[in-house]
């Protein structure tokens, strides 16, 4: 007898596969970025000179910043995979070597034990994960848009966001879980250890998932032809979306990293506030997010894309300076700036992975996206938490920041009016 199967219960099946497989993988990658802020003092302590205390944080904070060197990098290989191999190669391979990133940090000997090469170490394992990180956002939000229901793409989007903040809370959870079960003493030890340990095993999961993917209809759809078209001239023809991409990205990523991932850490080592209560505010500012990126996404379906992502970036920047002078030396100060910080972010955020798939055909769509991406994050995300921690504490000039921050937002939000609205577009063609 044939089984009789429910088209309903297969597409539910397929929507859940999706699902899972795409936020699984990109919740690891954010994760594995949010617990190097959050463990930035042991790692100093550990994997640098305790010499000079002030110097390993800035180290660590700058080999942060060079994780970002490789992302461009990334963008192109695995864009290239992407474009021309097909998306979920791309997934798979990125999420793969990320995971092997994090083991290599997470059983790095200690600057005691072996001097500089312990660093050395470090420096490496962030170059890995910068190479996977440059390719696994572009591959799994093209996946996503192409997979989604064009009248529902905003929503879908969100998924996005909703996915790596999962994997910042989970990462903020745990720190702060370890700082009260641990003492000091074992946390330096090899209590700062488990997070990236539980990341590697976290991002082989992953991979097993994405293996079991569909591919896009869009990009099976695509032409032999099509597929073995040069890259660079293309990228040369579509040089305008990409440098949109960089437009409206170059606001989002400093000021999301100011608030949605360093927070917590700049707090404990400038402000002095405690190290657990700041983790706990930290994870009830991305509760706040998480719960506003549906909304934002369901709007921009019904309004279209420009204006939410005008109101998030001009949101964003009108309450910079307000939530920065609240911020001063207590756990429920950091908790309501980040809030109200996060909910404006969370328009941009929220949308942003459907407009940048959008704007680009589909035999450049992967590549198009995570080279202009890759390259703005690398510039200005990758280096915003050691400008802050530099101009604020070294150089005694907070302020200056901050009007970094603000002009950067008032770039995304002028870009928003030279894209077309692109709500509902047909990503096939």
């Amino acid at each position: 007898m044939t089984a009789i199967i429910n088209p309903q219960r297969a597409d539910r099946a397929s929507t859940r596969k999706t699902i899972v497989g795409t936020g699984i993988g990109n919740a690891v990658e954010w994760y594995d970025w949010a617990i190097y802020a959050t463990f930035t003092p042991f790692i100093a302590s550990q994997l640098f000179s305790k010499s000079d205390p002030a110097s390993a944080v800035l180290s660590t904070l700058a080999i942060f910043a060079v994780g970002f060197v490789a992302r461009p990098f990334g963008g192109f290989l695995f864009g290239w995979i992407g474009d021309r191999v097909g998306r979920k190669a791309s997934m798979t391979l990125a999420v793969g070597l990320a995971s092997l990133g994090s083991l290599m940090i997470g059983i790095a000997p200690t600057f005691a034990a072996v001097g500089a090469w312990a660093s050395l170490m470090l420096l490496v394992a962030r170059l890995v994960q910068g190479l996977a990180h440059g390719g696994e956002l572009p591959s799994s939000q093209t996946y996503l848009s192409e997979m989604a229901p064009r009248e529902h793409r905003g929503f879908w989007a969100t998924l996005i966001y909703t996915s790596g903040t999962a994997g910042i809370l989970f990462g903020t959870l745990l720190g702060a879980v370890l700082n009260m079960a641990l003492s000091t003493e074992v946390m330096n030890a090899w209590g700062w250890r488990i997070p990236f340990l539980i990341g590697a095993a976290m991002g082989l999961y992953a991979l097993i998932m994405r293996s079991r993917l569909h591919e896009t209809d869009a990009f099976e759809g695509e032409s032999a032809t099509e597929k073995r078209a040069p890259i660079w001239p293309q990228i040369v023809r579509y040089r305008k979306q990409a440098l949109q991409v960089i437009g409206l990205t170059v606001g989002l990523t400093v000021i999301y990293y100011i608030w949605g991932v360093v927070a917590p850490s700049y707090a404990t080592t400038a402000l002095k506030i405690d190290r657990g209560e700041a983790l706990w505010a930290g994870v009830i500012g991305n509760i706040v997010f998480i719960a506003a990126l549906p909304f934002w996404g369901k709007l921009s379906d019904r309004i279209g894309r420009k204006k939410v992502l005008w109101a998030g970036a001009s949101g964003a920047a009108v309450m910079h300076f307000p939530m920065t002078w609240l911020l001063k030396d207590s756990a429920w100060q950091l908790a309501v700036s980040m809030s109200v910080m996060l909910i404006f972010i969370a328009a941009s955020a929220a949308i942003v992975p459907a407009v940048y798939a959008e704007l680009f055909p589909t035999s450049i769509r992967t590549v198009g996206v995570g080279v202009p991406y890759s390259i703005c994050v690398a510039l200005f995300g990758g280096t915003a938490p050691y400008l802050q921690q530099w101009l604020g504490t070294t150089l005694q000039m907070p302020n200056l920041f901050n009007v970094y921050a603000v002009v950067l937002l008032a770039v995304s939000a002028a870009f928003v009016f030279t894209i077309p609205e692109t709500k509902g577009k047909d990503l096939t063609h």
